[in-house]
């Protein structure tokens, strides 16, 4: 399946890069650095690296149809236009030590992001939907870690992972109304192999999991359950993955060096770095916020 050698883009040594999220009009991957509150930017074509400080920790990005971006940063979501943030909309009902985590948009151009403690690992984490109209809906708690997110490419299913589970679940999806329902699982990461994390689809419906200690990120069939290829990393924590490029057939991938003690460091020294590899298959896009 993979056409060409894995590249680091990057050298960022990210404490703990994560959600990339690939702009199509612009061509280039915004991505961000939950723990040192950082939005980085990178340009294919000028082979570059924007990077943006925020006060409070972005968890998940996305494009922003109107100009700029949407950020879940801690426990609400931001619009970030040349440099000036504005809240969008605030989550009342989160808990004061939780953040949030990952997220991404649907094809109706709504802001589904998910949060999870800063401590613990008590289930105290949601998902959340930013509608178009900025308001926000509560889809479900009891949540430990919220992560990769995912839309079928005919809009019947979401996909969803809530990391420490080891599942990717899916439910049944109404494009219209945002619904979800029928939840069950569709993939199980065997033993041995970390957790799931961040996550992508492509063209065929084929599921492509970033494995948190894991070294690698996987692609699995969610019909049958079966992994049918992997693409293997020299970093453990592999965070999370995205399609780009012209094509949509490059592989961005995000890691992190979050809690790797000297020892593993020495031994991953491109952990926290930006990633790339072509694949033979085309992906799907990073649909835009429409609010």
């Amino acid at each position: 399946m993979t056409e060409s050698a894995l590249e680091l883009l990057v050298d960022a040594r990210a404490t703990l890069g994560e959600g990339p999220c690939w702009d199509e009009t612009n061509k280039r991957l915004y991505w961000v650095d939950i723990i040192e509150k950082k939005l980085h930017c990178y340009s294919p074509a000028k082979q570059t690296n924007e990077t943006f400080v925020f006060e409070e920790s972005p968890g998940a990005v996305a494009v922003r149809k109107s100009g700029g971006v949407v950020l879940a940063m801690k426990q609400g979501f931001y619009a970030v236009d040349q440099a000036r943030v504005t809240l969008l909309a605030h989550v009342d009902q989160e808990p004061r030590l939780n953040r949030f985590n990952d997220g991404k948009c649907d094809r109706m151009g709504r802001f589904w992001a998910g949060t999870m403690p800063l401590e613990g690992s008590d289930p105290t984490g949601s998902l959340y939907c930013l509608d178009t109209d900025l308001q926000v809906r509560h889809l479900f708690g009891e949540v430990a870690c919220s992560n990769g997110l995912a839309w079928s490419p005919d809009d019947t299913t979401m996909y969803y992972i809530d990391s420490p589970t080891k599942q990717v679940v899916a439910f049944d999806y109404d494009r219209g109304s945002g619904a979800i329902t029928r939840k069950r699982t569709v993939v199980t990461i065997p033993d041995g192999e970390g957790v799931p994390d961040g996550m992508t689809i492509d063209a065929e419906g084929m599921l492509w999991v970033a494995q948190w200690d894991g070294c690698r990120v996987s692609r699995w069939n969610p019909r049958t359950g079966n992994r049918i290829d992997a693409i293997s990393l020299p970093a453990a924590r592999v965070t999370s993955c995205a399609f780009g490029g012209d094509r949509l057939d490059e592989l961005y991938i995000t890691t992190a060096r979050s809690g790797l003690d000297e020892k593993a460091l020495s031994e991953q020294p491109q952990a926290g770095g930006l990633f790339r590899v072509k694949v033979g298959v085309r992906g799907t896009l990073s649909h835009p916020f429409m609010g």
